[in-house]
């Protein structure tokens, strides 16, 4: 039994990961519905990821502010705001432009009969607003990642404040090490807790396949298919900008694709966010980057969902017989980049962010209702891609940012 264990820890994380998925898939097909008695694996899962959310994203951004200037993260913060809004309008146009050529939803017909409830849509200024919580303890317990980002920054400045000053600064290193040391045991933490991702990953794959079964995938394979190629496509895009940043494709990938596929299976952005500050850490990048632009990613940069919304208004135009205008081409564009960042963090933000464009363009809801049989199917996708979209941007930022402006001297603590 020793030397099983001793095999499995040895092993490769990706290897475990890729038996993991083939099991699941093989399970999910044989045991069908009956394959749910793995759920609480699953579950097991992400509650460990999300145990470890807030004390990343505090630990790992109070120390990133202090390893470089404020004037710095000021530049990278405009930096990764324009990659975002970008990365998101391009995402829907790579969506709409698969989605025109495949035309997925031609010949289908829609039952006007189907009622389906539209979640409310919070809007940007909610979203904005929630960037500074009514207080810690809310931030923190409801996981508000903007909030818990200002908090960390906050913290972080004052800290920073703290050992420039003359008079405190002993006082200001001493809180720094604890902080410090608190993030080095957090990361002890997730190096345990990456150990059982496999078995989860197992679980969960598992559950989602003997729900869903082929009979979702056949009856609306044309639109899941062109979504993924479109996904495929968007995903080529990244290592072109990569290759044109000389960022090194080979080692990205080899640390991004365990978070990669874990937001595959679990499409969680935020649950899969201590694995993408873990790649990140692994990828060499500076702290003071990566602990603010992944969280921040996370929660506002989708660029999974905004493929999805545009392949879905193609889809929902030819379903009834109306194939979108250039003018609405346009609208899809703009609104949907705006929706993509004004539904940040509410739960069932994908149908959200789908139903604020058909409303926009007068499309069907009922296709809306239509579409949730595949949300599992896509939110896969689409939170893989988002996921990939983050430490895509923060590799970019990062190959702009000179290694003299990464890191303070000796003398800014001085």
């Amino acid at each position: 039994m020793k030397a099983l264990w001793r095999g499995y820890i040895e092993a490769s994380l990706i290897k475990k990961i890729s038996v993991a998925l083939i099991l699941g898939v093989a399970v999910g097909l044989i045991f069908g519905e009956d394959a749910a008695v793995l759920a609480p694996f699953g579950d097991l899962l992400l509650r460990l990821l999300q145990f470890l959310i807030v004390p990343l994203i505090l630990f790992t951004l109070i120390v990133g502010i202090n390893q470089t200037k404020l004037g710095n993260l000021g530049r990278m913060g405009g930096k990764v705001f324009i990659y975002y809004v970008l990365s998101s309008a391009f995402a829907i146009i790579v969506g709409i432009t698969v989605a025109s050529i495949f035309n997925p939803g031609t010949g289908m017909t829609l039952d006007t009969n189907e009622s389906f409830d539209v979640p409310d849509n919070p809007g940007i200024v909610s979203v904005l607003l929630s960037i500074v919580p009514q207080n810690i303890v809310t931030a923190f317990s409801e996981l508000n990642l903007l909030g818990i980002i200002f908090t960390a920054f906050a913290f972080g400045t004052a800290i920073s404040a703290l050992r420039s000053s003359s008079t405190n600064r002993e006082l200001g290193e001493t809180v720094y090490k604890v902080v410090d040391g608190l993030n080095e045991a957090t990361l002890s933490i997730m190096k345990v807790i990456i150990q059982y991702v496999p078995i989860g990953i197992f679980a969960i794959i598992a559950e989602v396949v003997g729900n869903q079964g082929a009979d979702t995938i056949v009856e609306l394979g044309g639109m899941v298919g062109v979504f993924y190629i479109a996904i495929i496509v968007h995903l080529l895009i990244y290592v072109l900008f990569m290759v044109l940043f000389k960022i090194n494709i080979k080692s990205f990938f080899k640390y991004g694709r365990t978070p990669m596929i874990t937001a595959f299976v679990t499409q969680s952005s935020s649950g899969t966010l201590p694995l993408t500050l873990n790649a990140a850490r692994e990828l060499n990048l500076p702290k003071s980057l990566y602990g603010f632009s992944l969280p921040l990613g996370a929660t506002v940069n989708m660029d999974g969902a905004a493929i999805r919304i545009a392949v879905s208004a193609v889809f929902a135009a030819n379903v009834i017989g109306d194939p979108l205008s250039f003018t609405e081409i346009f609208q899809v564009v703009l609104v949907g980049t705006l929706a993509s960042i004004g539904t940040a963090g509410v739960p069932g933000a994908g149908i959200i962010m789908i139903a604020t464009v058909f409303a926009q363009l007068g499309l069907p809801m009922e296709a809306v209702g239509l579409l949730t049989a595949i949300d599992v199917l896509v939110g896969m996708g689409a939170t893989s891609l988002n996921v990939t979209g983050d430490l895509v941007g923060a590799n970019i930022i990062g190959k702009t940012e000179s290694p003299q402006e990464k890191e303070p001297t000796e003398s800014d603590y001085q």
